[in-house]
C-alpha cells in the first residue's frame, strides 16, 4: 500500500502528532480541520469565516493529494453550538455543489473555546 502524508505547517500537527491528510491507495483522509488562518495563526470570530477558512485549508490539502472538494465522498461537521450550524449551510452547499457527499453533523466541544466548527472529509483521487 502506498501512503503519503500531507502537512500544512500547523503547529497542531507537530504538537499533537498527526497529518493534515493521508493519501492511501487513492483515498484521501483529511483530519478534522478548524478555521485558523494559518498565515497569521489567528482565529476569525464568526462561524461563517471559520467555515470558509476550514474549506480553504481542506481544499489545499486535497489539491496536494491530487483531488478537490468535488472528489469528497464523506464529510463530518462538528460544532459546539448547534444553533450556529444553519449559518454554515450556504458555505457548505457551495463547497459541495458538485460532490454532494454523505454527511454527518455532530455537536461536541472542540479543542479550544474560540473554535466554532471542525470539518473532516474523505475523498477519492480521480483516476486517469
Amino acid at each position: 500500500m502506498s501512503v503519503k502524508h500531507i502537512q500544512t505547517g500547523s503547529p497542531f500537527e507537530a504538537n499533537i502528532g498527526y497529518s493534515r491528510a493521508v493519501v492511501a491507495d487513492g483515498w484521501v483522509f483529511v483530519a478534522g480541520t478548524t478555521g485558523y488562518d494559518y498565515a497569521t495563526m489567528t482565529m476569525p470570530e464568526t462561524v461563517e469565516d471559520q467555515c470558509r477558512n476550514t474549506f480553504d485549508t481542506i481544499a489545499r490539502a486535497l489539491a496536494e493529494a491530487g483531488a478537490s472538494l468535488d472528489d469528497v465522498v464523506r464529510v463530518t461537521y462538528i460544532l459546539p453550538d448547534k444553533a450556529e450550524w444553519p449559518k454554515c449551510w450556504p458555505i457548505t452547499s457551495a463547497a459541495f455543489a458538485k460532490a454532494r457527499p454523505a454527511a454527518t453533523m455532530l455537536v461536541a466541544q472542540l479543542q479550544e473555546d474560540a473554535m466554532k466548527i471542525e470539518i473532516e472529509v474523505t475523498a477519492r483521487v480521480p483516476q486517469g
